[in-house]
């Protein structure tokens, strides 16, 4: 297990690293769903596999498509992209050198974490979220229930257009 999740840590570094440092927007999107894909296989290492399959959809699929959409629709070109300036460089590896610091000192200090509760093997599981939905949470979860439908109700109305019929002599019809 401990081998599985060293492998899931280096990949997820890794893709993360090209997905900063990546000259192509297509091949950096493709390394953030790697990088998702990983940290997926950490959610199935914690026995999570509801929460690994719902990342997987959720942000695999369906934000990742929109990610490549949206970069397709922008047709990024070299021309036009800015160029940052000094001092906008200077503080990102400011920043980026500060975290690093922090993360060391986190590390060379250890950090100890005490858990609350025992481990529960069935935690995770699909029917252990299950239950717990319809039973503690069950009004909270009708409710949104409820907020996501009157949402895509709005979302329909305001995308829907009237027709205008226009008549082939260009008069509009006279009101009776």
């Amino acid at each position: 297990m401990l081998a599985f999740f060293y492998l899931f840590a280096a990949i997820s570094v890794i893709s993360a690293l090209i997905v900063v440092s990546a000259r192509s927007p297509i091949n950096s999107v493709i390394a953030l769903v790697v990088c998702f894909l990983s940290i997926a296989g950490h959610y199935i290492l914690l026995n999570a596999q509801f929460l690994a399959m719902v990342h997987i959809i959720v942000y695999t699929g369906a934000i990742m498509v929109l990610f490549l959409f949206v970069i397709m629709l922008l047709n990024l070109n070299k021309a036009t992209e800015p160029m940052k300036t000094l001092g906008t460089r200077v503080a990102a590896v400011l920043a980026g050198g500060l975290f690093f610091l922090t993360l060391m000192a986190a590390i060379r200090h250890g950090i100890n974490i005490t858990p609350a509760n025992e481990f529960d093997p069935g935690v995770g599981l699909v029917r252990s979220v299950g239950l717990s939905l319809f039973k503690e949470f069950l009004l909270p979860f009708e409710v949104s229930s409820v907020l996501f439908l009157s949402a895509m109700v709005g979302v329909v109305m305001l995308a829907k257009k009237e027709k205008v019929v226009v008549p082939k002599d260009g008069v509009e019809p006279s009101k009776a």
